[in-house]
């Protein structure tokens, strides 16, 4: 999806982009193993705070929660772990009557209330806003135009939260409300914000349940399902468990509903393997905006962000506590396709080596703005030798975008050695993401020269490369190595 993201603020430094925010530690309760992220310094992967745009330092509470005791957890389970569950609108609602499904939802605050007294730090992904609204207003099928969308959501998330509320109440279990926009993290400062009102809720022992702001979201702003905004909030909060229960059991080689011969995957530690075995084509509910895909694309993010991600069914909710004792058992995160019927499911192994807190968020959090192309030379430099990107390197620029924007970096295979390009069969490679220090028409009169004529060509010379190695985020997936020959 092609957004446009806003100008962030750019600082005076000549070496590379920084963003005008300053960290200060902090300590928080001894489970609460997640400082800040920093997305300050290129290249550094965590910091304590950090300052809000009137300079004062936004506070993290040490305190305990006192609401729930917590019981002894399993003899495996010896630490806190930071859990994120997300629930689809199928599972909220009826697709065809909009009726709250009750007893699956009174299921799943039980289990968040149980995990809460493990002691254990959850927060709740919940759609269900447009199917909820869709029932309030007696409307049948979910509208085409966005302002009525928009609307119907804006009457929907209402009765929601107050639904969330009534049934969490009866366990004397506070909640918080957290609407989100891409736009909200786009910003190191609001992502920043939006990591630290998370952090404080958790230690304030309240639950917080994330929907997107379908209200004033646009197409420029969507996250466009809450699969991914699901993953972008676990990367954020560096949560141990990512559960996207569905209306399936786990992924499947095809759609099990119209295809008895589909086969279980239950283990996947490399998406690249899925490609070519599995059917994920399938659409969300009416009311939905997901279905598989989302969540295989969802589960990719969160891989990269060293969370373990879960699909299984949403209409057992008491499993999700068996499954993390289940995988919490050394011998069992081994890879593997045999795995009991009680825990039915598929996990996603986190990559060994995740991204950096900085990196993920210019490669999940940014929106890009443009792509830039790239010849093989820097696309040798960049990948294999971790080399910043220079204008020398660069053949073409697509897009309209500012210095500090967030950009796709691509290479076309017509540009590899002839003895490489029949190897490969995709025409383009996206080998990352990056935030670049030039503006597109500065980069599209500067590309293909060394930095020392940028002066001569632009009259200045604020940085010598066009995005420095600290703001690169590379993605080549696994199976690209013979390019590098």
């Amino acid at each position: 999806m092609d957004i446009k993201p806003e100008v962030l603020v750019k600082s005076n430094t000549k070496d590379h982009v920084k963003f005008e925010t300053k960290s200060k530690s902090h300590q928080s309760d001894q489970f609460n193993k997640n400082p800040t992220p920093d997305v300050n310094q290129p290249g550094s992967k965590l910091s304590k705070s950090s300052k809000n745009h009137n300079g004062s330092t936004p506070k993290l509470s040490s305190r305990s929660n006192s609401r729930s005791r917590p019981t002894s957890p399993s003899k495996h389970l010896q630490k806190q772990l930071t859990v994120v569950l997300k629930i689809g609108t199928s599972s909220v609602c009826d697709p065809i009557t909009h009726v709250p499904l009750l007893s699956t939802l009174f299921a799943i605050v039980e289990v968040i209330n149980k995990l809460r007294q493990m002691g254990h730090r959850v927060v709740l992904v919940s759609s269900g806003a447009v199917g909820i609204g869709l029932r309030r207003l007696d409307i049948q099928n979910k509208p085409k135009e966005l302002a009525k969308l928009q609307a119907v959501a804006a009457v929907g998330q209402g009765r929601l939260m107050a639904l969330w509320d009534n049934m969490f109440g009866h366990l004397d279990q506070p909640i918080a409300q957290v609407l989100l926009t891409r736009n909200d993290l786009s910003h190191p400062t609001q992502y920043i914000n939006a990591y630290n009102t998370f952090v404080e809720l958790l230690d304030m022992g309240v639950i917080p349940i994330v929907n997107e702001n379908d209200t004033v979201s646009v197409g420029e702003i969507r996250f466009g399902d809450n699969d991914t905004l699901s993953a972008i909030t676990a990367g954020m909060i560096h949560a141990d468990y990512l559960f996207l229960l569905t209306d399936v059991d786990c992924l499947y080689t095809d759609n099990p509903r119209n295809n008895p011969d589909a086969k279980r995957v239950l283990c996947v530690d490399n998406m690249s393997t899925l490609i070519g075995s599995v059917d994920a084509s399938t659409s969300g509910s009416s009311v939905g905006t997901g279905g598989m895909a989302t969540k295989l694309v969802a589960a990719e993010l969160a891989m990269a962000a060293g969370v373990t991600t879960i699909i299984t069914h949403s209409n057992k909710p008491a499993k999700i506590i068996d499954i993390i004792e289940y995988f919490t058992i050394p011998e069992n995160m081994k890879i593997s396709e045999n795995i009991p019927e009680s825990v039915l499911c598929t996990r996603f192994v986190p990559m060994p080596r995740s991204l950096g807190d900085r990196k993920w968020w210019i490669k999940h959090g940014m929106r890009r703005a443009g792509t830039i192309y790239i010849d093989y030379g820097a696309f040798v430099a960049v990948v294999k030798m971790k080399k910043s990107l220079f204008a020398a390197g660069i053949r073409e620029v697509e897009g309209h975008f500012s210095a500090s924007q967030s950009v796709v970096i691509a290479f076309k295979t017509e540009l590899l050695p002839e003895n490489l390009r029949e190897k490969v069969t995709s025409k383009i490679i996206e080998v990352g993401h990056g935030m670049v220090n030039y503006s597109s028409t500065e980069i599209s009169r500067i590309k293909g020269c060394k930095s020392n004529t940028f002066e001569s060509i632009l009259g200045y010379c604020d940085n010598e490369d066009i995005i420095h190695r600290g703001n690169l985020a590379v993605n080549i997936p696994n199976g690209f190595e013979y390019l590098f020959a």
